[in-house]
Order: C-alpha cells, then structure tokens, then sequence
C-alpha cells in the first residue's frame, strides 16, 4: 500500500463521511417532514386521551348551565394543540372584542388547523360542528361535555333544532362560532355562505364578529395528514356588524356583505390588488 492511500484509509473525515450518507440514506428513507408530522399526531392524540377524564372531571362540578368553565378548558386544549405545531400565530384586531358582548361569530374555513387558532379567542363560546365529529371516541365526548352544538346537514329538522341550541346560547350571553362555508375550502378562495349564521343574528339581534384565518391551509392541507413546514397564520378581528335595521328579507344581502368584508380582509393579508 502506498503511503498516501494509507493516510486515506485512516483519515479521520472517512467516518465523517460514512455517517454523512447514512444520514442522507435514512433522510430519503424517512423524510423529516413526515417523521415531525407522524410525532405531532402522536403528540396529539395523547394530548386528547389525557384531556379527556381532566374535562370529565372538570364538568362534573360544573353546574353552571353553559357549562362555561368546561368549554373553557375544552379551547385550552386547542390552544396546548397549537403550541406543540410549527405555528407563527399572528392575532390581530383583538380591540373589536368585546368581553361582555355575545357575538354570532363567523369565519372563513381553511383547513382543521383553523380549530386550535380560532381557541385563541378571548371569549365564552360554543361552536356549531358537523355531527360526525360528535361519533368520535375521546373527541366527540368533549365536544358534548363543554356543550357545543352538533349539526345534522342533511336533515333540515334537526339543522333547525341545532339553530334553536345556539339561540338560547346567544339569548344567555355566551357567543356561537360557525364556518358558515359549511366545509373547508380545497383551494384557500371563500366559498359560498350559508344563511343560518345571519337569520339567527338578526331573529335574536345579536351582532356578527367576522374572523378572517390565512396560512392554515398551508400548515395542514385538506385531505392531508403531512403538516408543512414553519408557517405563518393570521387570525385577524374584524369589526362586529350591527344587525339593527336589518330584517329576515334582507339576510342574503347581509350574508354577502359580511363575506365580501372577509374576502376583501384576506386579499389584504395576501396583498392581492382587485381593482379595474
């Protein structure tokens, strides 16, 4: 052996480089992003099955009728959710809510990362959710403990029954949120309202608090599991909408101002330019 293949050979840079390309092997093997997507759902999960028995508990000595300490803890666990994602959370607006004030409360709907950022508002609230999430082990039970609304859309009766819930709810001062697209949206544009959420403010005369979120759909993408990389989200506040002066004849016209003033808030957030 010559002497400059030996120094090769034991050349202190050779492990270096051997665990350089075992690193790049397991990286292409495993990709980071799907090992940190694998370790947050795990995280999560076991978030969920540990809160479970702690709502439990927290419920049963909460007689309060609106059950307002349960679905407080109940947005905490969303709010823990967020902590453990590679989440910037940029809340704004927070001077257009008002504690004592119940709101019809409606936003744009991106993405299941939307729940745990919408948790960060400083509010009593109940949500109306599809009923399946209500089926749910461990998830499902929560939602019922901390008194939110389910929601039957293919049964106008029970749809009906469900606006009824939220009357009383909004009737006894505590705010109702609704993602009045009804789904999230596959491609981040604002999809078509629905009018439950505007005949219920102007019946009950209670004023409409917009939300507007942006960057969730990039966090976590519909139909996905894989969560993206470091993301900015934006939960903007937008100032409430009085109701009065408003009749029920008139709900599809409030219903598309309020979506126009969301739409035109998230082209600002995304500085998109509509004019001619």
């Amino acid at each position: 052996m010559e002497p400059g293949t030996w120094r090769a050979a034991v050349s202190p840079d050779k492990p270096n480089c051997l665990l350089l390309q075992s690193l790049t092997v397991l990286n292409a093997a495993f990709p980071v992003h799907l090992l940190r997507s694998a370790w947050i759902w795990a995280a999560s999960l076991t978030l969920v099955l540990l809160w479970t028995p702690l709502l439990g508990a927290i419920r049963l000595f909460d007689v309060e009728p609106r059950r307002l300490r349960t679905g407080r803890w109940f947005r905490r666990l969303g709010r823990v959710l967020a902590r453990i994602n590679p989440w910037r959370i940029h809340i704004s607006g927070g001077e257009n809510l008002h504690a004592n004030q119940a709101y019809v409360i409606v936003s744009n709907h991106q993405s299941l990362a939307d729940i745990p950022i919408l948790s960060h508002l400083k509010l009593d609230t109940k949500w109306l959710a599809k009923a399946e999430l209500f089926r749910l082990p461990f998830l499902g039970w929560m939602l019922r403990m901390a008194g939110d609304v389910p929601i039957d859309r293919s049964d106008r009766r029970k749809g009906a029954k469900a606006l009824l819930q939220c009357a009383r709810y909004l009737r006894q001062r505590c705010s109702v949120v609704f993602f009045p697209e009804g789904t999230r949206s596959p491609d981040g544009q604002v999809l078509p309202f629905n009018e439950g959420p505007f005949q219920l403010a102007i019946r009950e005369q209670i004023p409409i608090l917009p939300l507007v979120v942006d960057g969730s759909r990039a966090a976590l993408p519909r139909d996905s599991w894989i969560f993206g990389k470091t993301q900015n989200i934006h939960l903007r506040i937008l100032e409430a909408v009085s109701v009065d002066g408003w009749n029920i004849k008139q709900v599809p016209a409030l219903r598309d101002a309020v979506r126009q003033r969301i739409m035109d808030e998230l082209d600002r957030l995304r500085g998109v330019h509509r004019g001619p």
